[in-house]
């Protein structure tokens, strides 16, 4: 018994050792950022011929720079809870796919050969969450960029970004709470899947 309260107790020191060690979010954002845009700039990678093996190396490094469940959440607000769990887990996996091929052209149009990204400071909005200030930093202009991070099983994840002032996830909260003030969860449901399919224009990318 003794042995086993020793062997607990040396698990849980070494979970709290990693969260205490845990990257600060402004760390989290400096990290990401270098990670994108080793992939952007890699030379085994340039062309519209590898465009798709671009995006799908893309794809692997921000999979888990993002807080899904999170993002898709917010967006719906309070209309998350007029869905069933299993319309919720739909719902995130669609709505992932969504800003996928929203801003796949849009992101891959972009060479980032010159640009500066500088991450200027973070602000802890509340235990679990925080906002990273940056600057993408082009020959012509300074674009401020505000992360919005949350901590999720001990790392900090992203779940929004301001640009410019206008905040991704509000946009689209506009929109959902304009489809579910007229249609059942069901219905907005299969509108994403039509809209992800390509066959339908519901919800397009924000202004």
């Amino acid at each position: 018994m003794k042995n086993l309260l020793c062997r607990v107790g040396l698990l849980i020191w070494l979970v709290s050792c990693q969260s205490a060690y845990a990257a600060s979010p402004v760390e989290t954002v400096k990290e990401d950022v270098t990670t994108m845009l080793t992939v952007f700039r890699d030379p085994s990678l340039q062309g519209d011929s590898k465009k798709a093996l671009r995006w799908q190396r893309l794809r692997a490094a921000a999979e888990p720079m993002f807080a899904d469940r999170e993002i898709a959440r917010r967006a719906l607000a309070r209309n998350w809870h007029r869905f069933s769990t299993a319309q919720q887990d739909e719902f995130v996996d669609l709505f992932r796919k969504l800003l996928e091929k929203v801003y796949t052209d849009r992101i891959l149009s972009y060479s980032y050969t010159n640009e500066q990204v500088v991450t200027e400071k973070q602000t802890m909005v509340a235990d679990n969450r925080a906002e990273v200030e940056t600057k993408i930093i082009t020959s012509s202009q300074q674009i401020p960029v505000t992360f919005r991070l949350i901590l999720t099983d001990g790392a900090w994840k992203v779940y929004d970004a301001v640009i410019e002032g206008v905040s991704l996830i509000e946009n689209y909260r506009s929109q959902f709470n304009e489809l579910l003030a007229k249609n059942s969860p069901d219905q907005v449901l299969d509108m994403l899947r039509k809209k992800v399919e390509g066959t339908s224009p519901v919800v397009e990318k924000p202004s």
